[in-house]
């Protein structure tokens, strides 16, 4: 299969690059620094921020699909590079006729409003009392720009007319592969606070073969 990675070098787009390959998939990796990538690998340098639509076109043109764990690097990043990057992403698919993309999102945005789901389930089906009403609220106050700017790309996926999938992970850790965790469409896993990046990655691949899970939001945690 032919796979183009963005955020290529990040947490979880690194798993992905590196289960993608062990696999045998033919991949593109897009990234803001080519060095970082095994010469092995075809790369396309983009910068999500500034690219011009003719490089990402180059880079998902062909493509069977298209994987994304972009997201700020840090605190100082834009708040909005994520649905920003993620649109520039669909804009560049839709003009190629690729049809396959799989993005990473996060477990809190189930809950989180944004301008296409105003009115979102005050409460996920998964959360505990604990969770519902003293960690999820925390924690939203916490990282509030950053999960809107999750829902909002959210939102462009839905309204994109591509086959995408949203993952929804809790809080992710660097413990290694395990293949083994647990998920749901459209909601949270009940207790699962933890997933590894790995793990994320391992789905993020195992669902291109799934078409069931296209055109939904998924819950996963081990």
């Amino acid at each position: 299969m032919k796979i183009t990675v963005f955020a290529a070098t990040g947490g979880i787009g690194r798993c992905v690059l590196d289960q993608a390959l062990a696999a045998g998939h033919e991949v593109t990796a897009v990234v803001r620094d080519p060095s970082k990538v095994p010469s092995t690998v075809h790369t396309v340098r983009a910068d999500l921020s500034t690219v011009e639509p003719g490089v990402l076109e180059t880079a998902v043109g062909g493509a069977d699909a298209v994987l994304s764990g972009l997201g700020p690097r840090n605190a100082r990043q834009p708040n909005a590079i994520t649905s920003a990057g993620t649109k520039a992403i669909i804009s560049a698919m839709k003009a190629t006729g690729a049809r396959r993309i799989v993005v990473v999102s996060a477990a809190p945005v189930s809950t989180t409003p944004s301008p296409d789901r105003p009115n979102p389930p005050r409460h996920d089906p998964a959360e505990g009392f604990i969770m519902r009403n003293v960690l999820t609220p925390g924690i939203r106050r916490l990282f509030h720009d950053h999960y809107t700017d999750l829902a909002i790309m959210e939102d462009a996926l839905r309204a994109s007319g591509l086959d995408w999938t949203s993952v929804r992970p809790p809080k992710l850790t660097d413990k290694p592969l395990t293949g083994q965790y647990r998920l749901a469409h459209e909601q949270n896993i009940r207790s699962g606070a933890t997933i590894s990046r790995a793990d994320v990655a391992h789905y993020m691949l195992a669902c291109l073969d799934d078409p069931s899970s296209i055109g939904h939001c998924v819950g996963i945690a081990t």
